[in-house]
């Protein structure tokens, strides 16, 4: 039996002028040069300043307001298909923007031709190592087979009867386990110390046992490594001074000798690749007491829309003949006319957007820019920010979350401004990182050989008006990446 029944569903959608807007909103400095540089290769009609005669008499079509609503449709093109903000959106927590862009030049073919620093990886400085060995073709051909299951961190994960299935299926080798076993053992004896281990603890007896073996240190770094490895890795020292009979300063020369060796030998010959240098957004200068904001001038491009095609435009329109290839041809210079308006309003909006934005992280977070002193930031969430410009949470959160501020105190993300609120014993409310600052200060100079448990931390809060559980100050440890007082221990 069929069934009717009315409903009523809210679903938020957006014209493509909004979607390109909020796109580009999300593009942080670094690369918004690549954003534009792509829209001008698809959209003849978009014209950029700086690389067109200067001289040209100023074009007559004139750019709408930004501030306009992006959703009046145009006279001649009727009303546009609208689309699921869902199918176009990207996720507001993009951790690594601008990671993938290199500054080191704008445009694509000088990235394309930039050169290379010739540098061998991890894995040929092992084939080259094999290379030089005399060995028999079935050797090297397992020997090759063993350096290419190694993993990045330079371990052996898989099983020794893997590798001898894999030679014989793959290579058609048969080999005895007990071969790749020697062949691993000559694999071991390659640079860097440690490589082709199975586990930690035969990494890090691999790289003892390279060292002196008549020192006692190293004598004993290697009992330790071989039966107190979970102990020691534990930092249960109290165990090992009687276990092995030793005083703290014997015990410290042995933790200090097992503390330099390396636990990922791969890493030690890895290609790496250049640290990228932060393009900040904006610019805040101190003049007295004044802050002044400024906007990176790479958010401010010279587009307009092209002249030839304006003109072109308006020659197929006054057309008294108008066949079905002239329609078309209107058609499509009309619409890349529009979507090279749409472009510069949605580059102008968001400097507008930019710059309202910061301004008024800037002006709440007023006493921080002035100190750079963490303590003064004040409690902010997404809300404060947006009620004040009197925009939309997500628009907020999307500045925030992929543009950067230089100030003379540093660079910063503009996300790290925003934190929670405590409230002290006086009522007072503080930003989390506040309390978050003096736990880094209280635990960075603590007694290691007596480091601080969180209980002890909480009380220290409590002593300066910071009432705050114990779980509370746990999760800030955490947090900031700093492992509990037993593993802050040290001989």
């Amino acid at each position: 039996m069929l069934k009717q029944n009315l409903q009523q569903k809210l679903l938020q959608k957006l014209s493509p002028q909004q979607i390109q807007f909020i796109k580009l909103l999300q593009v942080p400095t670094v690369s918004l040069d690549t954003r534009i540089k792509e829209e001008l290769e698809e959209n003849p009609a978009l014209e950029d300043l700086s690389l067109t005669n200067l001289n040209e008499p100023e074009e007559q079509y004139p750019d709408r307001d930004p501030d306009d609503d992006y959703n009046s449709s145009d006279d001649e093109g009727g009303d546009y298909d609208e689309f699921n903000i869902d199918d176009y959106l990207q996720e507001d927590n993009v951790n690594e923007y601008g990671s993938r862009y290199d500054q080191n030049g704008d445009d694509e073919e000088e990235r394309k031709e930039m050169p290379i620093a010739i540098q061998s990886s991890f894995f040929e400085s092992l084939q080259a190592q094999l290379d030089l060995l005399p060995l028999t073709d079935h050797d090297f051909k397992i020997g090759q087979q063993i350096i290419g299951s190694l993993d990045d961190d330079g371990y052996l994960r898989r099983p020794i009867m893997s590798l001898t299935d894999d030679l014989a299926f793959s290579q058609n080798v048969m080999a005895e386990d007990e071969e790749v076993e020697e062949m691993l053992k000559v694999i071991q004896s390659f640079d860097p110390p440690g490589v082709g281990a199975r586990t930690l603890q035969e990494c890090l007896l691999l790289q003892l046992r390279r060292k002196d073996l008549t020192d006692p240190v190293v004598k004993k770094a290697i009992l330790v490594v071989q039966n107190y490895l979970d102990e020691f890795t534990r930092k249960h020292y109290d165990k090992l001074e009687r276990s092995l009979n030793m005083n703290s300063d014997e015990l410290r020369a042995v933790v200090n000798e097992i503390l330099k060796l390396n636990p990922k030998p791969g890493d030690s010959n890895t290609v790496n690749t250049k640290q990228l240098q932060v393009i900040p957004d904006f610019h805040i200068i101190n003049n007295d007491g004044r802050l002044v904001l400024t906007l990176n001038a790479k958010n401010a491009p010279e587009l307009r829309v092209s002249r030839s095609y304006q003109e072109m435009f308006e020659h197929y329109d006054k057309a008294s003949q108008k066949d079905k290839k002239m329609k078309e041809a209107v058609q499509f210079v009309k619409q890349k006319l529009d979507s090279a308006k749409w472009f510069i309003d949605a580059i102008k909006q968001r400097q507008q957007t930019l710059l309202k934005t910061m301004n008024a992280i800037m002006q709440y977070q007023y006493d921080f820019f002035i100190t750079g002193d963490e303590k003064n930031l004040r409690p902010m969430i997404l809300k404060d920010i947006a009620d004040r410009i009197g925009m939309d949470i997500s628009t907020v959160s999307r500045v925030a979350n992929s543009k950067y501020v230089q100030t003379e105190h540093g660079t910063y993300l503009l996300k790290s401004f925003f934190s929670e609120a405590i409230q002290t014993e006086s009522g007072e409310e503080v930003s989390n990182k506040e309390v978050k600052k003096i736990l880094e200060e209280c635990i960075g100079g603590e007694d290691k050989r007596h480091p601080l448990a969180d209980e002890k931390l909480t009380e220290i809060l409590k002593e300066r008006g910071y009432n705050i559980a114990r779980r509370t100050v746990a999760k800030y440890r955490e947090q900031m990446n700093i492992p509990v007082a037993r593993l802050r221990r040290e001989v």
